[in-house]
């Protein structure tokens, strides 16, 4: 049976809260509020005076939480959260975060986001001195390093652990007198810290939950930082002065959902500006602009604008349509984005449409929203993607690690814009796309990780090096 890689997908999403009396009660509702950033599966860990209780299981946070005894039972003041999609590990529940240690002289909770770069050689050295691990999840590694510190004091053994991890993460760690929060050197992944009206600290993954949970944003954690809270407060430490920003540039583009804010910069606003570019680099006849919902519509807004051509909803989504990309055979697949996307025949008939995407992975749904659109009547249809093309793996939170899944790494694109059926294909520049996210810092590329497009990974890859270069001679046809 062949599975179709249908899109990009993130790791997983962490919230936390210290110093309320309904802390999993809000720690859901913040990871609701995250759910875009994983489906596989949920958890929370609640501490009540010390105790700490844990819930988790696989599917939609509503699905893990359906009973109301699932959460009542979580209690205590503090809690942190998890939904997870998987790159690292199987989707088991074994894998299923928060992770819950108990040892002989204390216990934590663990929550992870993003992806380690030396989880191979970092296991197989810790397996080789006797180390158990219990999942197949690179998040574990974590507290078998801090174990085997001989620092006295719990910060100090976590500050070496950090030090010796590599990749992207942002980890929330429960303790049972405080809950940390820590950031990889480069900010690959979102982390802010927020404060409610009662007093309480919360930590998310992204600021939209703020808004849910009544929380107002009070800063971003930054690179190498810890953020310690307890019962004194809230305080702020630094395992590394080695940082440099290159925050994954896909959060903005796709993955972050349009009201969070990161690093000071509005996810909708840097998406409409993508679109203002696009269009400026664009070279084509149209009448109307079409976004692909939903993450599409804040550039299509932007092109709209910049170009003068009206925003027309050409394409309906379905919103109550289950996951269609796992279908057994190519009819039922095709079936399955009819089911999931529509396009609007009285709208785009004898139009020459503008498609906006935000990117393109292997080209097969791109395809057949081209062909929806044809079918529909549209005279032509000019494809604008709101980033450049997607070459390289990422390999610090995306489930794309090689080239064999990406169709800009094997086309041009004249044979890409073949390929999916369109009239024209205008990609965004980079240079476009770091001018139109806009972070103020004078970090090399805005403060953007770019590898994904340019293949100049911002840090050493240890693990993946190997396998990165022999997928750099891959060559494979999609078609």
């Amino acid at each position: 049976m062949t599975y179709e890689v249908k899109s990009l997908n993130e790791e997983c999403g962490i919230f936390g809260i210290w110093g309320h009396p309904q802390a999993a009660q809000v720690t859901y509702f913040g990871l609701h509020s995250l759910q875009h950033r994983g489906q596989e599966g949920a958890g929370i860990i609640s501490n009540d005076n010390g105790k700490l209780l844990r819930h988790r299981d696989t599917g939609l946070v509503s699905e893990v939480f359906h009973d109301p005894s699932d959460l009542e039972k979580l209690t205590g003041q503090a809690a942190i959260g998890h939904v997870r999609y998987a790159t690292t590990g199987e989707a088991s529940i074994d894998n299923i975060q928060p992770f819950h240690f108990k040892f002989s002289d204390t216990q934590f909770g663990l929550a992870h986001n993003g992806n380690l770069t030396n989880t191979k050689s970092l296991k197989k050295a810790l397996e080789s001195q006797g180390a158990i691990f219990s999942s197949s999840s690179d998040t574990e590694i974590l507290a078998h390093l801090i174990r085997r510190s001989h620092h006295p004091e719990f910060i100090e053994r976590l500050k070496e652990a950090l030090n010796t991890v590599k990749g992207g993460f942002a980890y929330l760690l429960m303790l049972e007198d405080k809950i940390i929060a820590a950031l990889d050197p480069n900010g690959f992944r979102p982390l802010s810290v927020g404060k409610m009206k009662n007093g309480a600290w919360v930590i998310s993954s992204e600021t939209c939950a703020f808004e849910v949970v009544g929380a107002e944003w009070v800063r971003d954690v930054k690179p190498g930082e810890i953020v310690i809270i307890d019962d004194a407060g809230i305080r702020y430490d630094s395992y590394t002065t080695d940082t440099q920003l290159a925050i994954c540039s896909m959060e903005y583009i796709y993955f972050a959902r349009p009201d969070s804010v990161i690093n000071g910069v509005n996810v909708h606003t840097a998406r409409k500006n993508t679109g203002r570019r696009l269009a400026q680099e664009f070279k084509h006849e149209a009448d109307i602009v079409v976004g692909v919902p939903n993450s599409s519509l804040s550039a299509a807004s932007g092109f709209s604008e910049e170009s003068g051509l009206p925003n027309e909803m050409g394409l309906i989504k379905n919103q109550y349509t289950q996951r269609t990309f796992i279908q057994p055979t190519q009819e039922l697949r095709e079936q399955g984005v009819r089911m999931k996307l529509s396009a609007v025949s009285s709208i785009v008939k004898g139009k020459r449409v503008v498609m906006v995407d935000d990117s393109i992975v292997r080209g097969t749904t791109s395809r057949r929203i081209v062909q929806l659109l044809r079918e529909a009547g549209a005279s032509e249809v000019h494809v604008a993607i709101a980033s450049p093309p997607l070459k390289y793996p990422c390999f610090y939170g995306i489930d794309i690690q090689t080239r064999r899944e990406l169709i800009a790494a094997n086309h041009s694109v004249d044979e890409i814009c073949e390929i999916i059926g369109a009239d024209s294909l205008t990609y965004l520049s980079i240079e476009g796309l770091i001018e139109s996210v806009g972070l103020e810092t004078d970090a090399p590329n805005g403060g953007l990780c770019v590898a994904y497009f340019d293949g100049k990974y911002p840090t050493p890859l240890y693990d993946y090096e190997e396998r990165y270069l022999q997928s750099l001679e891959e060559k494979m046809s999609f078609y």
